[in-house]
């Protein structure tokens, strides 16, 4: 009678176990150079890379670096925060994105600690196509010259924040529309971009602020405590056309030796406001092309370029 009974609870008790529910994920997983994406990602069982990592973790979540190692591009769909601060976390590639940041319009990314290289054949070292926000935050990009620049903004149809700090992107981009960050919305999207205490030098162009291909968009960008230097094309760009808008306001900053010109206005629609700044060395130091405008206050150094001032106004002090 007793086996019967047991018979009757485990053929009861069989489909349920069949259908267990998977194991939540992980508000924080790590990885490690020594690692195994096989594992679950916990603290004393890391995972290999970071697109190991990422889908045993929640959204909102937090990866972590153990210690220093490769891990890997990285597609990312979810509000996440990456942070290898004190070890390097490395994302080596050839001939592709480092990241790509595909979210949703109300996701944000923090990125931290993080050193891209992309062997002079990467496209993209971060590429960032949909997002509430995108933070980069004590990081290296360089070497990415097979097409894109060291972090490509280019939100489609959405608007879409990016803040760059206390970090270095250099040797990227392959023509004078890519190079270190270049902000380039699509359709009807915006974007609004602040870089402070970071280094954008020997690219080919420097920071590009383009509203030329967005129907209605508009792109707002600051560059504070910063350097833009070195590279082989224009420094820092903004260029719209009659129907857009792009502001650029650079503060406390230094532009120097680029090979073109140091800040540039190009288009109706573009409007540069230059305040406490050296811009020195360029061939053409200020640039005001094609309409719009170039306000340079009177607290600036401009000297030692080949044109000190190629069109730009200026206004009797800081507003």
């Amino acid at each position: 009678m007793q086996k019967f009974i047991l018979a009757i609870l485990f053929s009861l008790l069989g489909p349920a176990l069949c259908f267990a529910p998977a194991k939540a994920q992980a508000t924080r997983t790590w990885v490690s150079g020594v690692g195994d994406d096989a594992n679950p990602c916990s603290r004393t069982a890391p995972c290999k890379t970071f697109a190991g990592s990422i889908s045993k973790t929640a959204a909102g979540g937090e990866i972590n670096c153990i210690d220093p190692g490769g891990f890997g591009a990285l597609t990312i769909t979810k509000s996440i925060t990456i942070s290898c601060e004190g070890v390097t976390g490395g994302v080596l590639v050839a001939g592709t994105n480092g990241f790509t940041v595909n979210a949703a319009a109300t996701d944000v990314v923090v990125l931290e600690g993080l050193d891209f290289d992309g062997t002079g054949t990467g496209i993209s070292g971060i590429s960032i196509v949909s997002a509430a926000a995108v933070h980069v935050r004590k990081s290296a990009i360089r070497n990415f010259k097979g097409g894109g620049s060291g972090i490509t903004l280019a939100p489609n149809n959405i608007s879409t924040d990016l803040f760059v700090s206390d970090t270095f992107v250099g040797n990227n981009g392959s023509s004078n529309v890519t190079g270190g960050i270049v902000i380039k919305p699509q359709g009807t999207g915006t974007a609004s971009v602040v870089i402070t205490n970071s280094r954008v030098d020997a690219n080919t162009s420097g920071v590009r602020a383009d509203a030329t291909t967005v129907s209605s968009g508009t792109v707002k960008a600051t560059v504070e405590s910063s350097s833009i230097s070195g590279n082989t094309n224009d420094g820092a760009t903004a260029i719209a056309n009659s129907a857009t808008a792009s502001v650029l306001m650079i503060d406390k900053s230094v532009v120097a030796s680029n090979t073109l010109s140091g800040v540039v206005e190009n288009g109706a629609g573009a409007l540069v406001l230059l305040g406490n700044s050296v811009v020195t060395g360029n061939g053409t130091g200020l640039s005001a092309t094609n309409g719009g405008t170039l306000f340079s206050y009177r607290n600036n150094n401009i000297n030692g370029n080949t044109v000190d001032n190629g069109g730009a106004a200026t206004t009797l002090a800081q507003q």
